[in-house]
């Protein structure tokens, strides 16, 4: 297994754990040099937050311990493309690598709806990848909303 895949599945236990606790399944891993520095799922319910999203909770952490709002030359592994709240966090922490699994086709902001790195007033755009992990991604959203029906 290669290392994207190990740190995909990190992302995914996270959106595991994020579903156990009632929120949508979304999980986000940072690494800088190799090291895994943050790891979240979703809490907004648990913080009644609704910028707690995976995404901006794991660029929270990573700038906490590296004492500084930019994260350059850290990469995101995320389940889900993210919203167009985390596409523009994602661009202001200057992330250089975004991967992420399922596509969010409502709500997505990077390769769906509003397109975020795509806009001329963006001034970073990471790499991006897309379909790490997608089946299995897609599938832990799936059963969530399944459950809930």
């Amino acid at each position: 297994m290669n290392g994207s895949n190990r740190i995909m599945d990190r992302a995914l236990e996270e959106a595991r754990a994020a579903a156990t606790r009632g929120e949508v399944p979304v999980g986000a891993v940072i690494v800088l040099g190799g090291e895994v520095i943050a790891s979240a799922g979703n809490r907004t319910r648990e913080l009644n937050d609704v910028t707690a999203h995976a995404e901006i909770l794991a660029i929270r952490e990573a700038s906490a311990k590296l004492g500084s709002e930019r994260l350059i030359d850290a990469d995101l592994y995320v389940t889900l493309e993210p919203c167009a709240m985390c596409a523009a966090a994602i661009s202001f922490a200057r992330i250089r690598r975004l991967y992420y699994g399922a596509e969010d086709e409502k709500g997505g902001g990077v390769d769906h709806g509003g397109r975020f790195y795509a806009q001329p007033t963006c001034h970073h755009a990471p790499e991006v990848y897309s379909g790490i992990a997608e089946q299995q991604a897609a599938a832990i959203l799936k059963d969530f909303f399944a459950n809930r029906r």
